[in-house]
């Protein structure tokens, strides 16, 4: 990101914000549609965190580390969306008395390839390492930053949520 347009948008100017938001969207909505597996939620998701970036970006320290700082405020956008979407199935569930719905059911009747289905299998907050490393390009460090949690648990997270895709495609494979 170029720090002057940080700057000058931390400072209140509306087009200089207007220009960041043209430059990180796209990339945050997809990585949100990723996450969320749903176009609508990752919308939302993704217009949330626009909101609070503008809202919050005086507050942020080093302008050198936007790109990181916007990516954590996407992801606490798309936990608080997923959060939603679980609450909003069991409620919809306990009102028609269905309870075999699944928070990913839209996206698996849609795409039943294989990686979906794999992907679909891992939590959340997987998902999102997994996002943020192989479609953002974020490294460990940016992603732990963004999602606020230790080094540590950016790799295992890596780890584990490989590892299981692995396996749901062997599975499948069978």
């Amino acid at each position: 990101m170029d720090r002057e347009l940080v700057e000058r948008a931390q400072l209140g100017d509306e087009s200089a914000f207007a220009a960041l938001a043209v430059r990180i969207g796209d990339r945050m909505y997809a990585a949100a549609h990723h996450i969320l597996r749903d176009a609508g939620r990752a919308e939302d998701a993704t217009q949330q965190a626009m909101i609070d970036i503008w809202r919050m970006l005086p507050q942020l320290k080093d302008p050198d580390r936007f790109q990181a700082w916007a990516y954590r405020i996407l992801m606490r956008a798309a936990y608080a969306e997923a959060r939603r979407r679980r609450s909003l199935g069991l409620r919809e569930a306990a009102a028609t008395g269905d309870y075999s719905f699944s928070p990913d059911h839209a996206s698996r009747v849609a795409d039943r390839d294989q990686l979906e289905r794999g992907f679909q299998r891992l939590p959340v907050d997987h998902r999102a390492v997994v996002v943020l490393k192989h479609y953002a390009g974020l490294s460990n460090p940016e992603i732990a930053e963004a999602l606020d949690i230790p080094e540590g648990t950016v790799r295992s997270r890596l780890h584990y949520s490989l590892k299981t895709l692995r396996a749901a495609l062997e599975a499948d494979a069978r």
